[in-house]
């Protein structure tokens, strides 16, 4: 009642704070049962405070305000109890944690540091990182002298309008013991609060978490106040959580909270549903099969599980069968929740996030493509992939050189969809629904099933900006001629994957086309037409294998990016006439021809793959030409099946190249002298060279990414010290004759991620990995008696992501 009373009141009268006391409510629930009757005294008194203020018909802002001020200075004080947050007699579901929690008390929390360590936990709304924040705030050790492992332990989630006050006096609430007579908190001033709250750390150990921490400056604020320092033995930690990647601060580690899988998700589902019913319960195979297919719809986000699990329990509190119950579940509430991802974006990102729906499901997004797509409809590109994985939008499934490969969770996928719906009149047809098209529609995914193209009227496709295929090919092969030509204002035509075997030659009358992505079909030849295609900025003809293109490439004068491979020119591609091309892979080093003279019109271009490379290819003649365009810097030269590359001496000349790869076979590398200084990330795939590498790999002081797949054939390879001193990722794939990787000292100091994979002779990683300072991440696959062998070593003791398989 009193809640009741509270929240009717405050929204009459101050609808503008509704939300944030919603939220302060919904956080002190979560606190152990005898804190309740608290809660009720403090809502009696608020319930008063606003009685009086309407009583008296007091409405001013001066009132509001003071109204405003003591309601949030309660809800603080309220919570100074918030060091026994962990406390609590109701634990909660925790499922696929364990792991996580094990590894990050073993390595990070119970670890003594006299400086202090930042941990951050990060991920998407709902996806668990309070949870886990709170396994580790529970968890008790003990010192070696029988005492607390921390002396001062502090809790404070941080709301979006938190004060720096609000903050520093929540710290000390639960970090100094204060006497009745001392001054109250409200009247001390921001400095005072700051040194008093430091004076009690100075020489203690402490564990504070700040959950929910998103602004940096407010952070950088704090650890003012917090010592850097302490006491030989003693412990200092800071752990946050955080949708966002924590940059402007020295974070020591940060946990990238992943989506549960099928098991997992079925698991939370189980013990939530028998905590609500009370009673174990117990599925048929089929059912559970059932089951754990509807859940996929949750992505495996915890708080949708969780959410959908309650629902399940109600109902079948109320008599429904099980086998009814699985038939469909209910997102809304769950999709409400996560919604703020995309509320709180700049006004400049959220165009950006819409267009995500033009993928399917739990598609691995290239940021290439996605760039391209956003350009196609006027929306610059910028750092906004980088963007997203920062706040936890997408997950980085791979990085690639320059640009990754994505993932976005189903959820965030749906609220693009409906987002999109609403705001740029986008639309999904499913032959299999019976859905109809809308007049309206500017943007339009088309998903197949097993049933032959539906021909949509002219009318309902003539205003398309944007039409994105899903599903077979071979479904389209049928289609009127009259279909195509309706589409006269479209920008975007997406068919990657789709079993494609003709291309149709009405796409080339198409003439305000920016991207056409054809990649992994079955394209058997480009048509003429498309050299009409004047506007065309992107095309992605790769995976199509030896598709035959006729010389029309050099029309598409507007062109910026071409991405084919394995194709049949029927004479050689005149580059020079593209002077937009910023991007060229890959194309036969036979048929890449230029004019001198013309040269300087590429200055745009910035990465060129070359194929079909062989022992009389001219590459001397190639790499003086691209030492002359300005903004080169990205190289990858592929061999002719089984032959063998030429020398490559003479790349020296391309002072400006950051990132080289070769695949196929070569006799030996340049010397360092004759590689370019600057080279930040290098791939060697199938070189197979008889000599070890790493002597010349090494002398590059700037290489920050190395990966070899079968690169090298030897049975040892030796790094010294002092080798590679920036880089940061060495991938080491299919070494099939390496016995020993021999490291220095001094060696590979700035390296956080090791892979070593399908080296079968290779008994352990090399020693020198426990004193690497940096090193975090060891991923190996191997064999179960090498796997056996390194795990009962302490050489992986000091890594914090371990992953041997299997």
């Amino acid at each position: 009642m009193a809640e009741a009373a509270v929240s009717g009141t405050i929204q009459e009268k101050f609808e503008n704070k509704i939300e944030e006391l919603k939220g302060m409510l919904d956080f002190v629930r979560e606190l152990k049962i005898e804190e309740r009757s608290r809660l009720k005294d403090l809502m009696a008194d608020l319930v008063k405070l606003a009685q009086g203020a309407m009583d008296m018909g007091i409405n001013d802002y001066r009132t509001r305000n003071m109204f405003e001020k003591v309601t949030k200075m309660q809800m603080i004080n309220f919570g100074a109890d918030e060091k026994n947050i962990g406390d609590e007699k109701e634990e909660e579901v925790v499922v696929g944690l364990e792991k996580d929690i094990e590894k990050l008390l073993e390595k990070i929390i119970f670890k003594e540091s006299r400086y202090l360590q930042i941990l951050c936990i990060k991920g998407m709304i709902g996806i668990g990182k309070t949870t886990l924040a709170r396994q580790l705030y529970k968890a008790k050790a003990k010192a070696k002298a029988g005492t607390s492992q921390f002396q001062h332990r502090a809790w404070v989630f941080i709301s979006s309008d938190m004060s720096h006050r609000e903050i520093l006096m929540k710290l000390i609430q639960q970090i100094v013991v204060r006497n009745e007579s001392d001054p109250s908190l409200e009247e001390m001033g921001t400095l005072n609060l700051e040194r008093m709250l430091r004076q009690h750390l100075v020489g203690k150990s402490y564990f504070i978490v700040l959950d929910n921490m998103s602004n940096e400056a407010e952070l950088k604020s704090i650890l003012k106040c917090l010592p850097s320092r302490g006491l030989i033995g003693s412990s200092l930690k800071l752990l946050l959580t955080s949708r966002y990647e924590i940059k402007t601060t020295n974070v020591h580690y940060t946990h990238e909270m992943k989506a549960l899988d099928s098991d997992k998700s079925w698991q939370l589902f189980m013990k939530t549903i028998d905590r609500v019913t009370g009673v174990e319960n117990k599925f048929s195979k089929d059912l559970e099969k059932k089951g754990k297919e509807k859940l996929k719809e949750c992505g495996g986000v915890p708080i949708a599980i969780i959410d959908v699990a309650r629902q399940k329990a109600k109902e079948r509190l109320s008599g429904m069968e099980w086998e009814q119950l699985f038939d469909s579940i209910d997102l809304s509430e769950s999709l409400k929740s996560l919604e703020p991802m995309y509320q709180e974006l700049g006004e400049e990102l959220k165009p950006h996030f819409l267009h995500l729906s033009f993928f399917k499901e739990n598609a691995i997004i290239r940021e290439e493509k996605l760039e391209k797509i956003w350009a196609a409809n006027g929306l610059s590109s910028g750092s906004v992939v980088r963007d997203f994985a920062d706040g936890s939008i997408f997950e980085v499934v791979k990085q690639y050189f320059t640009t990754k490969k994505c993932r976005l969770n189903p959820l965030l996928h749906m609220i693009s969809i409906q987002k999109a719906k609403e705001k740029i009149c986008f639309e999904i047809l499913r032959r299999n629904d019976n859905s109809r098209p809308s007049q309206h529609a500017l943007h339009r995914v088309i998903h197949f099933g097993r049933e032959k193209f539906y021909h949509f009227r002219n009318e309902d496709s003539k205003q398309l900006i944007s039409l994105i295929f899903h599903g077979g090919g071979s479904y389209l092969d049928d289609t009127s001629s009259s279909y195509w030509e309706s589409l006269k204002l479209l920008k975007i035509l997406d068919m990657e994957d789709f079993g494609l075997k003709t291309l149709f030659k009405e796409i080339g009358g198409l003439i305000e086309l920016r991207y056409l992505g054809l990649r992994n079909n079955y394209i058997q030849k480009i048509p003429r037409s498309l050299g009409g295609l004047k506007k065309l900025e992107a095309l992605d003809i790769a995976q199509n294998f030896m598709v035959e293109v006729p010389d029309i490439i050099k029309e598409m004068d507007g062109l910026r990016d071409l991405h084919m491979s394995n194709v049949i020119c029927s004479s050689p591609l005149q580059v020079d006439a593209l002077k937009n091309l910023e991007t060229l892979t890959y194309i036969s080093i036979y048929d890449w021809a230029y004019d001198d003279s013309q040269l300087e019109k590429m200055f745009n271009l910035r990465t060129l793959g070359i194929e079909a490379v062989d022992e009389n290819s001219d590459v001397g003649n190639l790499f003086e030409t691209l030492a002359k365009l300005p903004s080169f810097d990205n190289l990858f030269i592929r061999g002719f099946r089984f032959r063998s590359m030429p020398c490559l001496d003479k790349i020296g000349v391309i002072q400006s190249l950051e990132t080289l790869k070769l695949d196929g076979h070569i006799g030996r590398l340049p010397s360092a002298d004759k590689i370019p200084q600057g080279i930040m990330r290098i791939t060697l795939v199938n070189t197979c060279l008889d000599e070890d590498p790493m002597p010349i790999l090494e002398k590059f002081t700037r290489l920050s990414y190395l990966k070899l797949r079968n690169a090298y054939s030897g049975q040892q390879m030796v790094i010294r010290q002092g080798g590679f001193p920036m880089l940061k990722v060495l991938s080491i794939n299919e070494l099939w004759n390496l016995e020993k990787i021999q490291v220095d000292d001094g060696a590979m100091s700035s390296l956080r991620n090791l892979e070593i994979n399908s080296c079968p002779f290779l008994e352990t990683p090399p020693e020198q990995i426990k004193r690497m300072p940096e090193l975090q991440n060891l991923t190996m696959v191997t064999t179960k008696h090498v796997a056996t062998k390194v795990g009962k070593t302490d050489l992986t003791s000091k890594i914090l992501e371990v992953d041997i398989y299997p």
